[in-house]
């Protein structure tokens, strides 16, 4: 395992998971005293279960450690020091050469662990992004049952979307009996946390839902509301990247042939590009009927039903 020199790297990711990050040394430092946590971990291994996984975009002098060609790569960065990340750590890659005779020695694994860590991080790394959703999904369609805690949205992210979600559920926190911008935004952080609290109790009425129906409607709904905005924030820059495509020009002598192939390559990126932007709108459009409907005629049938077969949309 190479010594990752990615010291600030390390350090400004302190308090991250991102869709490019799964920070479990923060997870695990947030569930010290949860019981949930260390009876249904990600990764059995308490040295791997504390480390970073990383979407990466493999470099040039990284290229020789894979046996076959790849623009990204998992990750798993392991810190000398939990306490001080500014020490950096070590690092390998899903599936470079020798990672498992690697993951092994440094999980300090029993062989029957190994394995089911080896299916976990694979299946990790076969998914694009790590957003919690997905990730969640993902797993759980692979028979991988682990503690809710890993599938948080970043708190950053809780504090950059709690306005946008305000709007969202302001009517429907209005049925359910709230009054006013407080009781607005304790529901809004309630419904953002992973922790189902007595904050939640008028939305558990308004859906008409208990246990575990319900933490899997709330889960839905939070995934829906982080699409929806995650969406609405990128989508407009998107916009602009496709413009600034279709006027790339390229230097020197270009022949026929080659302005034929870049212009029918500029189109065929455009109309990939907007085909995959209508598909997501279609998505959220079924999430926003459903909602509509709901607030509409104050029954939450349609809705209901909605969110607990919704998560297999997130694949």
């Amino acid at each position: 395992m190479p010594l990752d020199r990615s010291i600030r790297f390390l350090s400004a990711l302190g308090g991250a998971s991102t869709s490019r990050v799964l920070n479990l040394s923060r997870i695990a430092a947030d569930n010290a005293d949860n019981p949930d946590h260390a009876r249904r971990p990600l990764f059995l291994s308490p040295v791997i279960n504390r480390g970073f996984l990383v979407k990466h975009r493999v470099r040039s002098d990284e290229a020789y450690l894979f046996n076959a060609p790849r623009t990204v790569a998992t990750k798993l960065i392991l810190p000398f020091d939990h306490g001080d990340l500014r020490a950096g750590g070590r690092s390998l890659f899903v599936d470079q050469r020798g990672f498992e005779e690697a993951l092994c020695s440094t999980g300090n694994y029993k062989p029957r662990a190994l394995d089911r860590d080896l299916g976990v991080i694979r299946l990790v790394a076969a998914v694009p992004s790590l957003d919690p959703f997905l990730l969640r999904e993902h797993l759980r369609n692979n028979g991988i049952d682990v503690a809710p805690c890993y599938f948080t949205i970043s708190p950053g992210d809780q504090e950059r979307m709690h306005d946008f979600v305000s709007r969202e559920v302001s009517q429907l926190i209005e049925l359910a009996g709230g009054n006013g911008e407080h009781d607005i935004g304790r529901m809004v952080s309630a419904l953002l946390s992973t922790e189902i609290t007595d904050r939640l109790a008028p939305l558990r009425a308004t859906l008409d839902l208990t246990g575990e129906d319900f933490r899997e409607g709330v889960f839905s709904w939070r995934g829906f509301l982080y699409y929806k905005w995650s969406m609405q924030r990128f989508w407009p820059d998107v916009l602009d990247v496709l413009r600034e495509i279709s006027c790339l020009q390229p230097f020197g002598a270009v022949d026929a042939d080659q302005t034929a192939f870049l212009t029918r390559t500029r189109h065929d990126i455009i109309r990939m590009v907007r085909e995959s932007g209508g598909h997501v709108t279609r998505a959220l459009s079924v999430y926003d009927s459903s909602f509509a409907d709901l607030v509409a005629h104050q029954s939450p049938r349609t809705f209901r039903d909605f969110l607990l077969s919704a998560p297999f949309m997130f694949l």
